[in-house]
């Protein structure tokens, strides 16, 4: 296992660190691992871009026409 030093920690920081580690029934440095691991290892966030090109293709837009719509269309006088 490596060793983590982190230098410069503002005080309220730390004794966030140290209440939220009590409330958890682990010392702070237990926490603190804790802590650097939960967000490290959540799976990545997708941007929207991304996202949306992951849709898979389920039809023409002419598929999704709402019916009231064309309904509608036919009644409004042009």
């Amino acid at each position: 296992m490596a060793n983590l030093i982190v230098r410069d920690i503002d005080e309220s920081l730390v004794r966030a660190l140290k209440q939220r580690a009590a409330r958890h029934g682990r010392s702070a440095e237990a926490e603190h691992r804790e802590i650097l691991a939960s967000v490290l290892r959540r799976p990545r966030k997708r941007h929207l871009a991304e996202a949306l090109a992951a849709i898979p293709n389920a039809g023409r837009d002419e598929d999704f026409a709402r019916l009231e719509d064309a309904i509608e269309a036919q009644r409004v006088p042009g």
